[in-house]
Formats: C-alpha cells, structure tokens, sequence
C-alpha cells in the first residue's frame, strides 16, 4: 500500500478515485482497512490540504471534534454532539468531514455478509437481529447512520463546500437505490473543505445510547430554533442522517419488530428537545 502526500487540495483529487482512499484522522478508514472491508492501493492523506479551524460560521473540515466542542463559536448543539461522539481520545484524531462520511454500524455489513450495502439483493438486518436498526427510510437497506454530528449540521441547516461545489448538507446523503447502493453523493475524487453553520437562537442535542458515554446512538435528536422556525433531525434512525418535518412525523415511522422501541424513545426525545429550545410540544 502507498502514502501519498499531496501539497494541495487539486494534487489530492488528482491522486484520489481508482483504488485509492483519502485518510484524514483515521478513526473510521483505518478499522475498516485493518478488518478488510475496504480496500485501497493508495492512502491519500488530505490532512494539510483540507481546512483546519474555526472562523465565524466557517469550520475547515479537517478541523477534530475536540477543537469544535471546545470553541464558544460553535452552536450548542454540534458542540453536544461532538461532545457525546466519541472518546477523548478519538474526538482528538476524529476530524469533522471524516465523521460526516463514517461507514455503517450495522453488523451485517461489517462482517461482510453479501447485504445490500454490499451488492446483495437482500437486507439481512430484517430477517435476522436488528436491534440497532433503523425505523425511517429502511425499505432496501435497514442499517442506521451513526454520526451525531451529522444530525446537529442538519438542524442547523449546514452548508458544505467541496473541491466541486456547494450544497446543502441534506445533498450530501441519499439512501440507496438498485442503480447506487452508496449512501452519500460525494463523488471518489472529491474532498470535503469546509461547512458553513449559522447560528440559531438556541439548540439542542439529546442521545440515548447503549452505555452512559462514548457509544453510537440507539437515538439521537438535534433541534435548532431561529425565529420562529424549528429544525430536527434524527442520527441512528435510518440509513443517512434523517430531517423529521415535525413532532407528528414519527407517526410515519415503519420500524422492524425489534426496532420499534426506537419510535417511543424518539418521541421523548423530541419533546424533550423542542421544549428545551422554547418551541411547542403540543
């Protein structure tokens, strides 16, 4: 395998696509490369070419948790879910665009069962234990997206800034098709750059999880006040980050026998959050 390192954002794209990897932090790719569920010719490291920092609503994506729930900057929010992420250790290698692009949880992926994810024609989650699965957006695939991060950049309504173009955060994710079984839009040789997060009034990141610290969420619930406007989003509910519309939106909910538990956790945790930032819970 080669390091490759490149002396600017256009080399890195250039060296980025047939078989290479871009490696930032390493927190996600390196397991994955270790336990052979990704594979790579070529390491990519990006770390001096993608923006690294906090500057008014702008954040480089090479910045690390660590550095974004330690900055007064940083809307409530993202500073919680960067907070409840991961260990210290992790939230000080773990960069912000690594974590928006981190792989499935789902066991059945990780251990490599021909799923659909993979390829396959079938879910495996459904048939067989799935706990941790998703209860939104769960009608291919049923695996559920880990990032909190993700979710609080969704609430906040978020921008990002690749090498090709900018778009909305809720661009960046899609659930998979027969035709693309990828769950992001970001193309193999382009890099993430910077997002662009506007301040709320007030927000809110709540998570119910396996262990009391540091584990991927069962639930997560971002809210985000401005004005008279409320935003929420969902981590570990569906495949990608998932926007919910309203508090009676968890009524559309098509949980699995094992996951249903996921929609009355959900509906707590929203009210919970919409109250905590001053909106109606009804």
């Amino acid at each position: 395998m080669q390091l490759l390192r490149p002396e600017s954002a256009e080399q890195a794209v250039q060296a980025l696509g047939n078989g290479s990897k871009a490696l930032a932090g390493g927190t996600d790719l390196v397991p994955l490369l270790r336990d052979g569920i990704v594979r790579a010719d070529t390491l990519v490291h990006v770390s001096r070419v993608v923006p690294r920092g906090i500057d008014g609503m702008r954040i480089g994506a090479a910045t690390t948790l660590a550095e974004i729930e330690a900055s007064d900057a940083v809307p409530e929010a993202l500073r919680e879910a960067c907070r409840q992420a991961a260990s210290p250790q992790l939230r000080s290698m773990g960069t912000v665009g690594g974590n928006l692009l981190q792989a499935t949880r789902c066991w059945y992926w990780r251990l490599q069962f021909p799923c659909y994810l993979h390829g396959g024609d079938r879910c495996h989650a459904k048939a067989g234990a799935h706990r941790e699965h998703a209860v939104f957006g769960n009608d291919r695939c049923a695996s559920a997206h880990p990032s909190d991060v993700a979710a609080a950049l969704l609430a906040l309504g978020a921008t990002i800034r690749t090498t090709r173009r900018e778009l909305p955060i809720a661009d960046l994710y899609r659930l998979p098709t027969d035709d693309d079984r990828d769950v992001t839009t970001l193309a193999p040789d382009e890099l993430l750059l910077e997002l662009e997060v506007p301040q709320a009034d007030t927000s809110v990141y709540l998570k119910a999880m396996d262990r009391r610290k540091w584990a991927f969420p069962l639930v997560g619930v971002a809210a985000a006040r401005s004005g008279a406007e409320i935003r929420i989003a969902l981590a570990g509910v569906a495949p990608i980050p998932w926007a919910l519309p309203s508090i009676d939106a968890l009524d559309d909910a098509t949980p699995l026998p094992g996951t249903a538990y996921k929609v009355e956790i959900a509906r707590a945790l929203v009210r919970r959050a919409v109250a905590g930032i001053g909106g109606l819970t009804r």
